[in-house]
């Protein structure tokens, strides 16, 4: 009973002065869950975001935002001319990365010339348009979701909006919002 007693003894006062359980236990991976963008709704502006210099973010009482009081938009302009809005955020290793978004089109164009590609490239898989989206796109909020699939590592996933509009084909805007990056 003595030799349990030291045993026992000898065990509390090395978890008490190492401050932590004996090794062979592993770590926790962090959990698969939750937003891990740092500005998903633009209302820090271009924070965390890499943007051409003709993304404009802005609140307006006229166009409102669907929520808070920003978005991102590639101001229409009836010019050639492309503008990107792109950002990277890391995917744990075994979690799946959902991007869901929100694009509201405003156009005068009668014909497709104009059109917001949005892409997911993810460490590992060719990048790849997940949506080619055009003047037809609507007026109205809509809602588009992507997701990268789980690996067993840790990867890079880059989301990207690229905006092409032609000259002389009409004024096409693309508003962005609310651009959720949602582990699982």
């Amino acid at each position: 009973m003595k030799v349990l007693v030291t045993t026992t003894l000898a065990a509390a006062l090395l978890l008490l002065t190492t401050g932590s359980a004996p090794a062979g236990q592993p770590a926790a991976d962090p959990p698969c869950t939750g937003q891990i963008h740092p500005n998903p709704g633009f209302e820090r502006g271009t924070t965390g975001w890499e943007a051409g210099p003709r993304i404009v973010v802005l609140g307006d009482t006229t166009r409102p935002a669907r929520t808070g009081r920003a978005y991102a938009t590639f101001a229409g302009l009836d010019v050639t001319r492309t503008d990107l809005l792109r950002t990277t955020v890391t995917v744990p290793a075994n979690c799946d990365l959902t991007v869901r978004f929100w694009v509201r089109t405003t156009t005068t164009e009668t014909r497709r010339g104009d059109y917001l590609n949005v892409g997911l490239a993810v460490t590992g898989i060719p990048p790849k348009t997940r949506f080619s989206l055009a003047f037809d796109g609507g007026a109205e909020w809509r809602q588009y979701t992507m997701s990268s699939g789980t690996a067993t590592t840790e990867r890079a996933a880059t989301v990207s909006f690229l905006a092409s509009e032609t000259a002389g084909n009409g004024v096409t805007t693309f508003d962005v919002d609310n651009v959720a990056f949602r582990l699982s």
